[in-house]
């Protein structure tokens, strides 16, 4: 059973070690593995743009590089500090770098706060995503 307000208050905290000093925009995300084992992430900006890794990449980097292959769920939460923001959705190469790992029981918690979260299939975020089952 997947703990939905752990992740969200997990992921809203790591908001706070974002690098974001261009766009103001902080990411926290954190990826729940099979295992229990959760990974942080934070957005990391640079001045040489394309450089810039999002929360969940860098949550499932740092999870990857430790030897994880098998994901349950991923939250994540962002927006400018002490602004009233919308929902924060992975961007689209967050999501095809997920799709290599999710099975078709992973979740996507989106949280405004601890309490405040939507919760995902992954088939809703990214529907017919093209993975490593179309090139067996």
């Amino acid at each position: 059973m997947v703990d939905y307000q752990k992740l969200a208050a997990l992921a809203v905290k790591a908001k706070e070690r974002a690098y974001a000093p261009y766009s103001g925009f902080h990411v926290g995300a954190v990826l729940l593995c099979s295992n229990g084992v959760e990974y942080i992430g934070c957005n990391i900006e640079s001045a040489a743009y394309p450089a810039t890794i999002c929360a969940e990449r860098t949550a499932l980097v740092k999870a990857v590089s430790e030897g994880a292959r098998s994901f349950r769920a991923v939250a994540v939460a962002g927006g400018k500090p002490n602004a009233n923001t919308d929902y924060c959705y992975p961007c689209g190469v967050c999501r095809q770098m997920l799709h290599e790992f999710a099975g078709d029981d992973f979740e996507v918690i989106i949280a405004k706060s601890e309490t405040d979260y939507r919760v995902h299939k992954w088939e809703e975020i990214l529907p017919h995503g093209f993975g490593p089952k179309d090139l067996q």
